[in-house]
């Protein structure tokens, strides 16, 4: 059986905060369904020292007994939220905190956190980034292109988002011309046609590729990229699950 091949990039390094080593107090202000099983949960942090699109956050839960659960979420929001941070949350089967997120948390309630966290898959949007994401996977992607909007950068964004139906697509209103959109159940697995665009028009300085995403996804949609001749040091992965 051939050795599977497995797709790293060395660090990026982002500017560190101090501050992000320690839990924070987070109240919960609003939230958002985005499909039957995903909503956006928006939260006011004050003293929120700011992100780098593609950071996520550990997010902490402590019951009465002292008991504690936690899990990590990627940041959906953009730097330039100040003061806010939106996490973008899949309700899974028997999930601690994704659970008591859906089906507990209401205005009001108040939450730990501790970010932002992670640096190999930031985008401070200083180079054109081809972005593929599967499933809840396009969370940290959306915070990238929302920050791309927001900050009106001149360097190219190319989004590719890969899910079963039009009923597990989150944001579904705010894509444009610069997403693809391929729906599994219908059109099949992401294959080599759908980067073939995005890879032939290879921006000056090349593409910096993201994919995130199930192990599943980000495997083959990192060899699909190579394969398509995009540099293997030059995509960055972040896997789930």
């Amino acid at each position: 059986m051939p050795a599977t091949e497995t797709f790293t990039v060395p660090p990026r390094l982002v500017p560190s905060n101090r501050a992000a080593a320690d839990f924070r107090p987070a109240t919960l202000i609003g939230v958002r369904p985005e499909t039957a099983t995903m909503s956006t949960f928006r939260f006011a942090v004050p003293d929120w020292p700011g992100h780098a699109p593609g950071q996520h956050v550990m997010v902490r839960l402590t019951a009465a007994d002292g008991y504690t659960a936690q899990r990590h979420y990627s940041l959906a929001s953009t730097p330039g939220d100040a003061g806010y941070i939106e996490l973008t949350v899949d309700h899974m089967p028997g999930g601690e905190v994704s659970g008591h997120l859906h089906t507990v948390a209401k205005p009001g309630d108040t939450v730990e956190i501790k970010g932002p966290l992670g640096g190999f898959f930031a985008w401070p949007g200083d180079r054109p980034a081809l972005l593929l994401g599967g499933g809840s996977g396009v969370v940290p992607l959306m915070s990238m292109l929302r920050h791309h909007r927001e900050a009106r950068l001149r360097v190219p964004l190319r989004l590719v988002v890969s899910v079963r139906s039009p009923e597990n697509l989150p944001y579904s209103g705010e894509f444009g011309a610069e997403t693809t959109v391929i729906y599994t159940r219908t059109e099949g697995r992401l294959h080599a046609g759908h980067l073939r665009a995005a890879l032939a028009e290879t921006p000056t300085g090349g593409w910096e590729a993201y994919v995130c995403g199930g192990n599943g996804f980000t495997e083959h949609a990192s060899r699909l990229l190579v394969a398509g001749g995009q540099p293997r040091d030059r995509v960055r992965v972040e896997r789930f699950g």
